[in-house]
């Protein structure tokens, strides 16, 4: 059967994204390898449908983790693909930290197809831009690579656009939906939550708004619940601590996806918020954006447009169109004080998911990794 490997830099504990990928291909018949990484503190991972690979590596974050990761990553996808000569194999990687080891294996073995998957606008990331000299490597590594990447899709049609006028490309568009849940009364109670709360999702990182989020929590009636962790964990908490929000603002680290899909749903609403430095932010559509609509639950969003491309459909969310805490906190009061809005969005919600979901959505997935067997010219 055609074998395909996917490169991520995360652990494979909980990127749903990926088990939802990876899940889809292997139940359609691939052979299906996720490669990521893991520390000396890193838990186990639960068996699944496809096969899981990590490396093992030192260092967390900074150069040296990029470093480690792509050498560990090179020498270990040039074993494979000197054990194999399946002439139906491709490395897709996810994201550009992952991208030049699979570069220079299919530039080595020819054979293999490759496949760039752009969850994210790289180059445009706020912990990227912010640093104009990592920017610079990184904009040039993908100068030096993408035009060698005619296969890929990412996630809405704007970083579809911006591919294609960049580079000549025209990637498909392959959104990150939820799969469809049909009953919330089999959703078991947590009885350690907070009666009444609210609940971002994902990752804690630069870019999210939290220099904002955390000090309107000051002016919510009801506690924040943070499900996720990332690389602006401590200033986050930093900023709890300095605005005396300790019973207000709730870390409850990152859990797996099967607490996520209990916790969720029995929050009041969603926060879907960024900052607009960058291209990656101002044009997103996060998972968690979509993972909200599942939940059944109403949500406040930055208004950027493709989530506004969405909620003029739907009627979901509604639109924060001032990312400060006064704009916030506003957004959040307002929906939380009107119960006609409040069930309308509601019900929207319960009417959207059953179209925006990854039953619908994987289709588009799974013809498009048949056509990259089926493409000679893929290279």
């Amino acid at each position: 059967m055609p074998r395909i490997v996917f490169t991520v830099s995360n652990d494979l504990q909980t990127d749903q994204r990926m088990i939802r990928i990876c899940s889809t291909l292997a139940a359609q018949g691939y052979d299906v390898l996720l490669v990521g990484v893991c520390f000396k503190d890193s838990g186990p991972i639960p068996d699944r449908s496809f096969q899981q690979h990590r490396l093992l590596l030192k260092h967390k974050a900074g150069k040296r983790f990029y470093i480690g990761l792509n050498r560990q990553l090179y020498a270990f996808l040039f074993d494979m693909a000197a054990k194999t000569n399946n002439e139906q194999a491709a490395l897709c990687a996810i994201d550009l930290d992952t991208i030049l080891p699979v570069w220079l294996v299919t530039k080595r073995f020819p054979h293999l197809r490759r496949v760039y998957d752009a969850h994210e606008y790289f180059t445009e990331m706020t912990e990227v831009i912010r640093r104009p000299w990592i920017k610079a490597a990184w904009r040039a590594l993908e100068k030096m690579v993408l035009p060698s990447f005619p296969m890929g899709y990412t996630v809405n049609e704007t970083l579809a656009d911006l591919f294609f006028k960049q580079y000549g490309h025209r990637y498909a568009v392959i959104r990150n939906l939820p799969v469809l849940v049909r009953n919330e009364d089999s959703i078991q109670k947590i009885p350690d939550l907070p009666t009444k709360f609210i609940v971002y999702q994902g990752a804690v990182n630069e870019g999210r708004a939290f220099e904002h989020l955390i000090p309107a929590m000051r002016d919510v009636p009801v506690p924040l619940l943070i499900l996720g962790d990332g690389n602006y964990m401590r200033q986050a908490k930093e900023l709890v601590n300095k605005h005396n929000m300790s019973g207000k603002v709730i870390f409850a680290g990152r859990l797996n996806p099967e607490t996520l899909a209990t916790i969720t749903p029995q929050a009041l609403l969603g926060l879907t918020l960024f900052t607009d430095k960058g291209h990656n932010q101002f044009h997103s559509l996060a998972n968690r954006f979509f993972d909200y609509i599942m939940a059944g639950i109403p949500q406040v969003c930055a208004d950027y447009p493709e989530y506004r491309k969405v909620n003029e459909q739907w009627e979901i969310a509604s639109m924060c169109a001032d990312i400060s805490p006064e704009g916030i906190s506003g957004s959040i009061n307002k929906l939380l004080a009107d119960p006609v809005l409040y069930e309308f969005k509601r019900k929207n919600c319960l009417k959207a998911r059953l179209a925006l979901n990854w039953e619908t959505e994987s289709k588009k997935l799974i013809s498009f990794w048949n056509q990259v067997f089926e493409d000679n010219t893929a290279q």
